[in-house]
């Protein structure tokens, strides 16, 4: 089979906008649009992807390092015919081309395998879209006989041409052999004084090859952005879709509108996601875990029918099966909590590995730690791991007892069945069984007179 090669015109300034940042490269799901459709172009098993870009090409290229992309320059914006001619002298003359759009970003790999079936030496696959109002759109012209016979700008249509409901969608699967015999031979007389991509329609047509049609499930599919409206509507329906999968998949939504998926969320069964619940990276929910309202979850793994209330932030974390977390908990990168732990609220930890059956109950912070099995640390304790040049590592062993407000200065190790007085600052190493309090001796003056504050 001959190779598959994606061309994908992404050089459009998109002054409607109001942006400094180029329109390909604003987000849905947390993820700029060209990488949707690179990422679908994978999919297909393209051997190639061919970027073209114009404005911000420079920011287009920082944030889309790729081994498999070749950019193509478009100096002047003179139409989507011009746009696919720079990207002409790199596609081999043997390659299947299927031409997509970097502002078109939620095309399903199903629908795009099936245009590609249609294009060969002998047709060209057409997507086109059935719309109630197709105002806006190239209209799809067929002779009496139902064929395809051209496409007509809405700007060159007439009043008869202007009533068709199947419009285009730009997206073409040809061959390269295609391409470099018509391109050179597209115009610019009309309307808007471009060289029309659309225009080959018509031209393969005269030559006797077939124009061959497939149409998306949804017109979402191929909608394009070209304002921040837009922008928002195609979010709304990606997160509609995510809602949808995740309650197939056995996790109950309070709320489906109110759910976000910002890259990859696999769920177990009986999983229960509360509303606003944000998920960022790669993500995985075992069986029977709860999230509670106002959470961000971001490459993480939460074990079995581990419960983590709201308004918590888990970031890089590891937790474990039967364990709770928050309210209002940070746990950030390098995190690991064991089975049947308990970070409670206005907690943070940071690179702390938490043994099985171990708490941090609230308002402390752990970091570069490590916390064997059942260690209780009491509100307000803090390990000191940063002296201002390094990080050192704080180790607490199994059983360990920490009383409320002590400062842990690392490097340090509490041994086992250790047991930190209240209010400590521990500066030195403590023993297996040993009590250690640090802090300065009490002094109770009777009949203290209180300052008067002078006049």
């Amino acid at each position: 089979m001959k190779p598959l090669h994606v061309v994908i015109l992404a050089a459009g300034q998109g002054s409607r906008m109001k942006s400094a940042l180029p329109k390909v490269l604003h987000r849905i799901a947390g993820k700029p649009m060209l990488h949707h459709v690179m990422d679908t172009a994978r999919q297909l098993g393209a051997e190639r992807i061919h970027g073209v870009i114009g404005h911000g090409a420079d920011q287009v290229r920082a944030v889309t390092p790729a081994d498999d992309v070749q950019w193509a320059l478009q100096e002047q914006q003179l139409g989507t015919g011009h746009a696919v001619a720079q990207a002409l002298p790199n596609l081999p003359d043997d390659a299947r081309v299927l031409i997509l759009y970097g502002d078109v970003p939620l095309t399903r790999s199903e629908t795009l395998e099936a245009l590609v079936s249609r294009g060969s030496d002998q047709s060209i696959g057409l997507l086109t879209v059935t719309l109630d109002n197709p105002d806006g759109y190239g209209r799809i012209l067929r002779n009496d006989q139902g064929a395809v016979t051209a496409i007509v700008e809405q700007k060159d249509a007439t009043p008869d041409q202007k009533a068709v409901k199947e419009v285009n969608t730009g997206i073409l699967a040809v061959t390269a052999g295609q391409l470099k015999a018509w391109i050179p031979s597209l115009s610019d007389a009309n309307a808007q004084g471009e060289y029309y991509l659309t225009d080959i329609i018509a031209m393969a047509a005269k030559a006797g090859i077939a124009v061959e049609v497939a149409q998306p499930e949804t017109e979402y599919e191929v909608q394009g952005v070209n304002n921040r409206i837009q922008l928002a509507v195609l979010e709304r329906w990606y997160q509609q879709q995510q809602a949808e999968r995740l309650m197939t998949e056995g996790a109950s939504l309070a709320d489906p509108a109110r759910v976000d998926v910002r890259g990859e969320l696999t769920v177990g069964q009986d999983v229960l996601i509360d509303v606003n619940a944000v998920f960022e990276g790669k993500v995985t929910l075992d069986s029977g875990v709860s999230i509670g309202p106002n959470c961000v979850l971001r490459d993480c793994h939460v074990g079995a029918n581990t419960r983590i209330e709201s308004h918590c932030i888990i970031d890089g974390a590891i937790i474990g099966q039967h364990a709770q977390v928050g309210p209002f908990a940070r746990l950030r990168p390098g995190t690991e909590l064991a089975d049947r732990t308990k970070v409670g609220n206005f907690v943070e930890t940071k690179k702390a590995r938490v043994g099985e059956g171990s708490k941090i109950n609230h308002l402390s912070y752990v970091g570069d730690a490590t916390l064997g099995r059942d260690v209780n640390v009491g509100a307000g304790t803090i390990t000191c791991n940063y002296d201002g040049v390094n990080k050192h590592q704080t180790t607490i062993q199994d059983g360990v007892f920490v009383g409320s407000n002590a400062s842990l200065v690392a490097p340090l190790t509490l041994g086992q069945n250790g047991t930190i007085g209240a209010g400590s600052t521990i500066t030195r190493d403590v023993a297996a069984d040993e009590l250690s309090v640090a802090r300065g001796k009490q002094r109770n003056i009777p009949n203290w007179q209180r300052p008067e504050k002078k006049e």
